[in-house]
């Protein structure tokens, strides 16, 4: 039944040992390689030029790593919610689950779902989704994470819950094309963008026109995503569609749970809007996420 996954190991390997070990505390991380995951990807095979230098595919793009993490207090249910989170620019699987501290956010917030985080463009200048961008490919993929857990015997249903898609800087790419053609979108029930709206914002507008999900969008005065998401607030006060706009220092978890769209313009810098007030815990919490 699982001739794609027969050679997967499922285990850490070596290379993910530490990286495993270390979030033991709050839970289990499972490192593995999937069919399904971003990277390779044809479009990469010659790799990628960005500012005149040259990122090999072998190194930057040849990485198919999935990390999933089931935190400690996980209950079984008759069906399992995701979070999956894409890194941004110059960071790799291991950099985000550490820097970010989203293990243990997660724990934190009480949320009974399961983190999912895939290896994007390792440590490049790229916002490139590779196979998440393919019509149907984010579902090839939460089938595979989902088939991995059920043969771990991790959870006993192959019923997906809800969907939360997280994701910092560069991420806004990918994210946008799994709105539009991943195959599952009336699964994704909330969308988390970390001063990541840098563009492709048309294809967020027809998602939250079309699904009704729930979007919090976090921006820096620093970054290049001020503009688009004032633009896109000028977009909603033109069609009279109500949103919230806050600073970061004065939002609520009532502001949170109340309101459909969310802009937080934050006095952090680019690098920390996801920890820095472990904001992206807050928003779990605030999430229609069951608790454990």
């Amino acid at each position: 039944m699982f001739p794609a996954l027969a050679l997967i190991v499922l285990a850490c390997g070596v290379f993910a040992q530490n990286m495993c070990e270390r979030f033991t505390e709050y839970g289990e991380l499972i490192v593995t390689q999937l069919p399904s995951a971003p990277f390779p990807h044809p479009q990469r095979f010659a790799g990628h030029t960005y500012g005149g230098r040259t990122y090999p595919a072998e190194i930057h793009y040849n990485d198919s790593s999935v990390a999933i993490f089931i935190p400690k207090g996980f209950q079984q249910t008759g069906s399992t919610d995701f979070i999956v989170h894409f890194h941004g620019w110059w960071n790799n699987i291991e950099t985000t689950l550490s820097r970010y501290r989203l293990p243990q956010q997660l724990v934190e917030s009480g949320k009974n779902a399961i983190l999912v985080v895939p290896e994007g463009p390792r440590n490049a200048p790229d916002s490139f989704g590779g196979k998440l961008e393919d019509a149907g490919g984010f579902k090839k993929f939460i089938d595979d994470v989902v088939d991995i857990l059920v043969r771990q015997l991790k959870i006993k249903t192959r019923k997906v819950g809800t969907i939360i898609l997280s994701g910092h800087s560069g991420a806004y790419r990918v994210i946008s094309f799994i709105l539009m053609r991943g195959g599952m979108p009336e699964k994704i029930k909330e969308v988390y963008l970390f001063d990541a709206l840098y563009g492709q914002t048309e294809k967020y507008v027809y998602w939250l026109d079309h699904y009704q999900g729930k979007m919090i969008t976090v921006y820096a005065d620093s970054d290049g995503t001020k503009e688009e998401t004032e633009g896109l607030m000028a977009d909603l006060d033109g069609w009279q569609i109500p949103y919230l706009l806050k600073d970061e220092v004065n939002i609520s978890l009532d502001d949170l749970r109340r309101h459909r769209l969310v802009f937080i313009h934050t006095d952090l810098d680019h690098d920390t809007v996801m920890h820095g007030r472990s904001q992206f815990g807050q928003y779990l919490r605030a999430s229609s996420l069951m608790d454990r």
